[in-house]
Formats: structure tokens, C-alpha cells, sequence
């Protein structure tokens, strides 16, 4: 069973950046493809950037040209750069796999103040 343990959220001013990593344990994500999903106050969790496992990225219309993500399988471990933060990031950010989602971690506070 794979476990899934997102770190690297902070409060940080509009403009500027944070790196969110989730790191998996249990079981290798190598093989499965990842995302990055969010979940702000009173709204539904969104998927945010998606990577497959052999690199290939997605993301949504809000964060894209602001955000990254990338995967280290050597370390079972997925990243999300963000750049040029905006107040309407604020969210608790989680990872999992796009496909048979597996039990949420915790997730990382992200708070980007105006």
C-alpha cells in the first residue's frame, strides 16, 4: 500500500515561489503516472499538474507557465515548482496517482498573502 507524504508549503507573499514535494513509500509510483491536486476552502478538490511515468506534463489553465512538476523514481518522489504565486493558490496541495487513487495524505498548507 503505497503511503504519501507531501511537504514544502509555507506562507509566502503573491510573486513568489514554493517546492512542494511528496515523497511515496510502501510501494514504487514509478510505473503509475502522478498529479498534483489542490483543495481550497469551500471548493472541490482540482487536479493542478499531472506527470506520466515517463515525464510527459500536464497542467490546468490557472497554474500553467507558473508551475512544475517533475519526478525523481529513483527516489519515489514527485515535485511541484511554483512560481509567480497568487493569492488564488491558497489551497491545501496533496499528490496521488491520476488513475486507482490511493489513500490521500496529509497534504501541505500553501497560503500566499496579497
Amino acid at each position: 500500500q503505497v503511503r504519501l507524504v507531501e511537504s514544502g508549503g509555507g506562507l509566502v507573499q503573491a510573486g513568489g515561489s514554493l517546492r512542494l514535494s511528496c515523497a511515496a513509500s510502501g510501494s514504487s509510483i514509478s510505473v503509475n503516472a502522478m498529479g498534483w491536486y489542490r483543495q481550497a476552502p469551500g471548493k472541490q478538490r482540482e487536479l493542478v499538474a499531472r506527470i506520466t511515468s515517463g515525464g510527459i506534463t500536464d497542467y490546468a489553465d490557472s497554474v500553467k507557465g507558473r508551475f512544475t512538476i517533475s519526478r525523481d523514481n529513483a527516489k519515489n518522489t514527485v515535485f511541484l515548482e511554483m512560481n509567480s504565486l497568487k493569492p488564488e493558490d491558497t489551497a491545501v496541495y496533496y499528490c496521488n496517482r491520476v488513475v486507482q487513487l490511493v489513500r490521500w495524505g496529509q497534504g501541505t498548507q500553501v497560503t500566499v498573502s496579497s
